[in-house]
């Protein structure tokens, strides 16, 4: 079982226009779309700048998380079998959010390991040691839906 966090298990307010326009101002762009794409191609200190900047706005954003009720559910149902998480958020919010709602995952997968969802996926395949057929990926979005497809794994979409 792999989870996605923001939108299946979590809701977080984040205000991604605002972040967007400071990550411009960091990468000296107006273009920072797609943003993974884009963080890849940076230097490892404007990489660690933009990364303190997403960690702020995750951090402020916090006190408004709420627990999605379909997400948990799926997360209690597969409570016996093993679990990662993967996410395009920071350490700093995950393992906070994760202790706030009590849940815990065999690994976790943050923008900080890997900025790739696929590689994401397949690097949990392998720590779980497990082919991506058998694996059931469960997020919120139509791209998680997509990377789910392209890397042969089954998909099961959290609508809430």
């Amino acid at each position: 079982m792999i989870f996605d966090l923001d939108g299946t298990l979590i809701h977080l307010p984040i205000d991604y226009e605002r972040l967007f326009q400071e990550f411009g101002k960091i990468m000296k762009t107006d273009n920072v779309r797609p943003l993974t794409k884009t963080i890849s191609k940076l230097d490892e200190k404007a990489r660690k700048q933009l990364f303190k900047a997403w960690d702020r706005a995750e951090l402020e954003a916090l006190p408004g998380m709420k627990s999605n009720d379909e997400g948990i559910a799926l997360y209690k149902k597969f409570s016996k079998k093993p679990r990662v998480l993967v996410t395009m958020q920071g350490n700093a919010l995950v393992h906070t959010a994760l202790e706030r709602l009590g849940l815990s995952f065999n690994l976790v997968i943050t923008r900080e390991n890997c900025l790739d969802r696929a590689e994401q996926l397949k690097t949990a395949a392998q720590k779980l040691r497990t082919p991506l057929p058998n694996i059931l990926f469960i997020g919120n979005t139509d791209e998680d839906h997509l990377t789910a497809k392209m890397v042969s794994c089954q998909f099961l979409r959290v609508r809430k």
